[in-house]
């Protein structure tokens, strides 16, 4: 039997370029297709910050001339194999000659408009490897599937082929210009309407995802509910309602290789479920002395290891901060992002040296220490599609405590007094105080319950964290929607709610969202908009125009979605996050 030939599509994947979690999904998840009777591969740009020992393994493969518009620009494709997987490369310095992945929203804009026509260019002949599903993942590569219907398959080429489309963020859509869209891509009139790939006048790369793919997914099957409703769906949740018959929801897992405490070369010393309290308190030990923490084996260490972003919860984590340090707590953060965040951190550890640190930068070893040394892991986001540190932190011991959304619901399990049940602990408001009492709950049992907390963190140290469930799941969905045979299969499709019921869907997520069919809903209208864009857009740079200076990463601030907020919490939710 022969296997099914997938290409995942991506602007990050670790360990080349990385971001955010995009790039570990992208970086794990073919390992795992291969292993269980897949061909999948990943095309991505060729960033200059690609480090060169992965640079020199390079081979070329070819280079042609890709169509934007009016305009011809040169891609070369190169490879390389990496733990079993064949990566490609596409290479054009005047786009992707930088030292970081995003450069400046309206050029990345360009920059992915080329990226797509290129992986389309080149499949086939160049690369040696026709695929049965092309899998892309978010807005970057979201034109994908409307450029197939609009310059290919009319010339009889890709007919057979299948797209599937992964949203990993919904927050993050590629919004531009519809004159400069028409300009780079060449597009009719008949591809760019409010029904298909327009938002309120202007072209949405993640709504011609999901509108033009067969198949939508998204990083948790609770993610897969949540943007039906007008809190979490981003503008998008009533085109999501109308092709709700494609949108699958399957779970992140971690990488197994790099996530495992008794094998991670950065922890001082190496622990199993077997002898982690020994492990744990040397690596808490070593990460107080090497903070300025007061070296106190007794108070709970609680991390975070994170973007600095309302969409992570830090307005709550700032309002109860300095409660948590008044109540015997230690606490790290390690990770950048708004401004006003990190300095109002950096505040607060020069006022609680002892207690507090305040860690503004990103080092991967340190974020390893850190998930080995805390006790309590702390994720209060507001939303968050599936979220991968809540698993790392339980592989190494330490308890999550989170809101229950998105992936964080799908495998954080809050502990029952009562039972016994439970790997971590949870709530369910966006309210500061509620995140305040649950974590003052967990401390108690950390400092006076042994037994109990040795439980929940032996429980969690033997979770199943891994791609291979997930994976079979993409197979499963790989083989429907192209009719080619899979053996050992499962799909699992994220449950829909009646059309009459999505109002209040926020209420109404519940444990039931696994089964076994989708529901049939009718045809949305969109909202109208209440603010057009302007449709007359400056023409983009044309590849011949020196590109612009870019010294530092740009740092894009999008503003979250105005959430419906149940009345019975208003008071409650505004004590929260002032």
């Amino acid at each position: 039997m022969n296997p099914i030939k997938v290409l995942l599509v991506s602007s990050e994947a670790a360990p080349f370029a990385k971001i955010g979690g995009l790039a570990d999904v992208v970086g794990s998840l073919p390992k795992d297709l291969n292993q269980n009777g897949c061909d999948a591969r990943i095309i991505m740009p060729l960033y200059q910050m690609i480090k060169k020992k992965y640079i020199n393994q390079l081979a070329f493969l070819g280079w042609k001339m890709v169509k934007m518009g009016w305009r011809s620009v040169y891609a070369g494709l190169f490879s390389m194999d990496y733990q079993g997987v064949t990566y490609y490369f596409i290479d054009n310095e005047y786009y992707f000659h930088y030292d970081q992945v995003y450069v400046e929203y309206v050029f990345d804009i360009e920059r992915y408009c080329f990226f797509q026509r290129a992986v389309l260019e080149f499949m086939g002949d160049f690369m040696n490897f026709l695929p049965d599903v092309l899998h892309g993942n978010d807005w970057q590569s979201g034109m994908i599937p409307l450029l197939l219907d609009a310059h290919y398959r009319p010339n009889g080429m890709f007919t057979d082929l299948k797209t599937v489309f992964t949203i990993h963020n919904l927050k993050y859509q590629g919004i531009h210009g519809v004159d400069a869209i028409k300009d780079l891509m060449d597009l009719p009139d008949a591809f760019l309407t409010e029904e298909l790939s327009l938002k309120e006048g202007a072209v949405n790369f993640m709504k011609a995802g999901i509108v033009y793919s067969n198949s939508v997914t998204t990083v948790s099957p609770t993610y897969a509910y949540e943007i039906m409703t007008d809190y979490y769906g981003e503008g998008l949740n009533n085109t999501l309602q109308r092709y709700a018959y494609k949108v699958t929801g399957i779970l992140n897992g971690i990488n197994s290789d790099e996530f495992d405490p008794s094998m991670d070369n950065y922890l001082p010393r190496k622990y199993s479920v077997d002898d982690y309290q020994a492990g744990k308190a040397a690596c808490k030990k070593a990460v107080q002395a090497e903070l300025g923490l007061e070296e106190n084996p007794g108070a709970p260490l609680c991390v975070m290891v994170t973007r600095l972003v309302d969409q992570k919860g830090m307005d709550l984590f700032l309002r109860v901060l300095e409660e948590m340090l008044f109540d015997g707590m230690q606490i790290v953060v390690l990770g950048t992002g708004n401004s006003f965040y990190e300095r109002a951190l950096v505040d607060i550890a020069k006022r609680n040296p002892q207690k507090f640190a305040a860690c503004i930068y990103y080092d991967n070893a340190m974020a390893h220490k850190l998930y080995a040394a805390g006790d309590i892991f702390l994720m209060p986001s507001l939303f968050e599609p599936c979220g991968l540190s809540q698993m790392i932190s339980m592989k190494y011991g330490t308890i999550p405590i989170v809101r229950e959304t998105g992936g964080l619901k799908d495998t954080v399990h809050p502990y029952n007094e009562y039972t016994g049940e439970g790997n971590g602990f949870s709530f369910a408001n966006i309210n500061a105080h509620e995140f305040l009492f649950v974590t003052k709950y967990a401390c108690d049992l950390y400092r006076h319950h042994k037994k109990v907390w040795d439980q929940l963190v032996i429980s969690g140290m033997n979770g199943d964290y891994t791609w291979t469930k997930s994976a079979l799941e993409y197979i499963g969905l790989y083989s429907l929607i192209t009719g080619i045979p899979a053996n050992e299969t499962q799909r699992v499709i994220a449950s829909i709610p009646e059309p009459k019921s999505l109002d209040r869907a926020v209420d109404a997520l519940d444990d039931k969202l696994i089964i076994d069919k989708v529901f049939d809903l009718p045809i949305y209208e969109e909202k109208p908009a209440s603010e057009k864009l302007t449709k007359t857009e400056s023409k983009a740079p044309a590849a011949t125009k020196t590109p612009p200076k870019v010294k530092n990463a740009v740092k894009t601030t999008n503003t979250a979605s105005k959430a419906k907020t149940k009345s019975k919490n208003k008071d409650n939710a505004k004590d929260g996050i002032k």
